[in-house]
């Protein structure tokens, strides 16, 4: 039966679970007073979970049982609740304190047509509950993973647990203080991902003031140039405009924004176009305090464009007090005019290529020989013809073949002619070359782009992908993660995480990067593909096979033996790892 025919769904969701530690022996006490205190905790529950976005299921005799989107949510919730019940209980005496026992787990529940859930997921969330003490919250490894670059918090190590009904083993952490107890008084609003070393800001994109919707492309490319200009200036840690544009027509409190991506500083502006000129204007904002910093207005021809972000990067990094280096001075002095037709048409391309079609695609190049016609010599133009190259081939668009990467390839070094430290060409041979297999030119090209770019988390997912693929999965493993604190939204950096995870035999961390990205991309096919390997591996053969029906309805055609032929792996073992787990569970034929 076709799953969305039953009164029933599968979904990966987060699971909180509670219970009152030593409930008995309060009700023999001092009942009337227990179900008082039980009343009011239910309160705070209630108040915590919905302020979360999470979903109340069952709140019978002692327990609570909460659904959420976001492993964030839930644990955010519980360490809500845990401080506000520890604050509630200091009032009353020692025997008479009502403490909670939290679990939080992220994985696949039933949910049905009433709004109840049941399955493993929420079997493991209620095994965690006894694992976390009085008055503190234990997760699994899936939740910790999840919010270890989002939650400023520590967590303890509990080791695998094999836990009551659960067949396979549940590795879990304890959420603890500076003291080494449950945190006390750590709202969300608190529970920020840690700052860098180093002056930190992210860039939210700039306002479309054109009065025109179809310029949105012009402010949103503005704004793109903006970050790659300042994240080339290695004393600064930038974040990548993936995430940034995640608040792209939100009504955002900068202060969240901050906490949510780990800086200390955010920028925001406006940009206006008319005819040839631009005005742009830029405030800078502490996103601890939410206080401007420092605010200005630049009215300029368009082919002044390249100054423009050039004096928006010099003055934050006046304001922030930090020093170039003698190459990124020498870099800045060397930029020149623009050809504003040459420019608009590569913006338009850039725009195009986000969409992630294949007819946006094809579109975007028709825009890049027209921008290479308005200007033989505009680098950006070659480099992002060469990146489109690559995506065609990767993803098997328009017939794409061998050939297809020696044309990309030849963009790409077009553009390194033109302009020999250009990062996003440096990265678009980085990834023609790796799927032409020729690793070390691959790995040269991807650390060129990081040496030019400290801050280029595409530099980081390119060289990543050459040190997977050669097999070096503990140092690809560190690049995905830097990837991502860089870029916290890229969903594709999770999976690329998962697959290096498995790689280096850590599937439970494996399996916890590839739910997380199922979360922001449900319609994941590799992502189910790599998840049913990793339970086919620790024997949980009838996850592997829904994970598996869930994957072909996605993709019908799904085909190992494409994988087996177009993915780059250096030594063929390694992707036989992956197929080795789908035997296991049936899912291919033993051979």
């Amino acid at each position: 039966m076709n799953v969305s025919q039953e009164p029933f769904r599968h979904r990966l969701a987060a699971i909180l679970a509670a219970d009152v530690e030593g409930y008995s022996r309060l009700m023999a006490v001092d009942e009337t007073a227990t179900v008082a205190s039980l009343d009011a905790a239910r309160t705070v529950f209630r108040s915590r979970i919905e302020a979360h976005q999470g979903r109340i299921i069952d709140m019978a005799g002692d327990s609570v049982l909460a659904v959420f989107d976001t492993a964030g949510g839930a644990v955010s919730a519980a360490i809500e609740v845990q401080s506000e019940l520890a604050i509630a209980a200091q009032s009353l005496p020692e025997r008479a304190r009502m403490r909670f026992r939290v679990g939080v787990h992220l994985g696949d529940v039933i949910e049905k047509d009433d709004g109840t859930i049941y399955g493993d997921g929420v079997n493991i969330a209620a095994r965690l509950e006894a694992l976390s003490g009085a008055g503190g919250v234990a997760v699994s490894d899936a939740v910790r993973s999840a919010v270890r670059y989002r939650l400023a918090l520590r967590f303890e190590d509990l080791g695998k647990q094999q836990v009551k009904n659960i067949p396979h083993p549940v590795r879990a952490y304890r959420i603890v203080g500076e003291s080494g107890t449950a945190p006390q008084g750590t709202p969300a609003a608190e529970a920020a991902t840690p700052l860098p070393d180093k002056p930190s800001i992210a860039v939210l994109p700039f306002v479309n003031m054109s009065g025109d919707s179809e310029q949105e492309y012009f402010a949103d490319g503005i704004t793109e140039d903006i970050i790659t200009d300042m994240s080339q200036v290695s004393g600064l840690f930038v974040i990548a405009r993936n995430s940034s544009f995640a608040f792209k027509q939100q009504n955002v409190d900068v202060k969240d924004v901050g906490r949510r991506l780990g800086v200390r500083h955010v920028l925001e502006g406006s940009v206006r176009k008319a005819g040839s000129r631009v005005r742009i204007t830029a405030q800078l904002i502490d996103a601890s305090t939410g206080g401007h910093v420092w605010a200005e207005r630049f009215d300029r021809e368009l082919e002044d464009i390249f100054a423009v972000q050039d004096e928006v990067t010099r003055r934050i990094v006046g304001v922030l007090r930090v020093k170039l280096t003698d190459p990124e001075q020498r870099r800045r002095e060397q930029r020149g005019k623009v050809n504003a037709e040459a420019y608009d048409y590569t913006m338009r391309a850039r725009g195009c290529l986000l969409q992630f079609t294949p007819g946006a695609a094809e579109e975007a190049r028709a825009l890049l020989r027209r921008a290479m016609e308005a200007d033989p010599e505009f680098a950006a133009a070659y480099a992002l013809l060469g990146l489109i190259h690559a995506t065609e081939f990767v993803n098997g668009w328009t017939g794409a073949g061998p050939k297809h990467l020696d044309a990309g390839l030849a963009h790409a070094s077009r553009a390194l002619e033109l302009d020999p430290e250009h990062g996003l060409a440096f990265r678009a041979r980085a990834a023609l070359t790796l799927w032409q297999r020729d690793y070390a030119a691959a790995e040269q090209a991807a650390r060129q782009a990081i040496a030019l770019d400290p801050n280029f988390a595409g530099g980081f997912l390119s060289l990543g992908q050459v040190l997977d693929f050669t097999g070096r999965h503990e140092a690809a493993i560190e690049a995905f993660e830097r990837a991502l604190r860089l870029d916290p939204e890229f969903d594709l950096a999770l999976h690329f995480l998962g697959r290096a995870q498995a790689g280096a035999g850590r599937f439970d961390e494996a399996e916890a990067s590839f739910r997380r990205r199922l979360i922001r991309n449900p319609r994941s096919d590799m992502s189910r593909a790599y998840l049913a390997s990793i339970c086919g591996i620790l024997g949980r053969v009838e996850e592997a096979r829904r994970l598996w029906d869930e994957m072909l309805a996605i993709n019908p055609g799904f085909s190992v033996e494409h994988l087996r032929r177009v993915l780059p792996y250096k030594d063929p073992a390694w992707f036989e790892r992956f197929v080795e787990g789908l035997r296991r569970a049936d899912l291919l034929p033993a051979g």
